[in-house]
């Protein structure tokens, strides 16, 4: 079996991340970047599918600029065997990322496309669900727990209501959540011979797939900033406030 596993380029999780001064984006200069989270925990389960002998190669895939290739480095020092990079400095949308990942499911034949069910920068949500009805494959996301039964996956997924269990044939779609796994740190000896594997870099035009811009930001804001909180000397002024300032009860 061959995994596929898409990874986006995000600005760090433990960084605070600002706006710009017109309002368009958030402020990148000089700040950490990272692989998205959920998309670290998909490499991780990929890798793992491989070391349980259910995979037999683990090819990662980047879409963006060509910094990029920094966050497909760490993938392959994390475990996986070759990597591909389409570059491309448009801000792309879900259904064009979607379509990219699908022409690369197909020109590499790979069984199963394993990728973070969102990204923290976006927080869309998308781009699994659309890759799954364009390639006409069965999906599950949200995905907590991985497992191969001979030519099919078992995957249990998160939803409100509990757990579900789902039979998948191959190929297929799995989304990855925060349960399914906690992914290792790499070790400088991998982090050496990842510099050593195979990175392919491509671009979009090399896919005759043509890009479009579905939606527009029109204006990009930080969250507004909380007042300071006030220390009350009794119960009594805690619900006279309550009452008369903030009105809730």
């Amino acid at each position: 079996m061959k995994v596929l596993v898409p990874v986006k380029r995000v600005v760090d999780a433990n960084v605070k991340v600002r706006v710009n001064a017109d309002n368009t984006s958030v402020d990148t200069a000089n700040l950490k970047m990272a692989i998205n989270p959920f998309c670290e925990i998909a490499v991780e389960e990929a890798v793992r599918l491989k070391e349980a002998g259910s995979a037999a190669e683990v090819v990662v895939l980047s879409i963006g600029p060509k910094a990029s290739q920094e966050q497909l480095r760490t993938a392959l020092a994390l475990g996986a065997d070759r990597a591909i990079h389409i570059e491309t400095d448009e801000d792309l949308v879900p259904l064009s990322v979607a379509k990219l990942i699908h022409a690369v499911q197909q020109k590499e034949q790979a069984d199963l496309v394993i990728l973070g069910k969102q990204s923290i920068d976006s927080d869309n949500n998308q781009t699994g669900q659309m890759l799954a009805a364009i390639g006409k494959m069965p999906q599950a996301t949200f995905a907590s727990e991985v497992k191969v039964d001979a030519n099919q996956l078992i995957v249990t997924r998160e939803v409100d209501g509990g757990l579900q269990t789902l039979q998948l044939p191959l190929p297929a779609v799995v989304t990855a959540d925060l349960r399914l796994n906690e992914p290792r740190y790499a070790k400088l000896p991998n982090i050496m011979k990842a510099k050593r594997k195979p990175l392919e870099s491509l671009t979009p035009a090399d896919f005759d797939i043509t890009l479009k811009a579905h939606q527009t930001v029109l204006k990009v804001t930080p969250p507004a900033q909380r007042s300071a909180g006030v220390m009350v000397s009794s119960v009594e002024e805690l619900v006279e406030k309550l009452k008369n300032e903030a009105k809730v009860i």
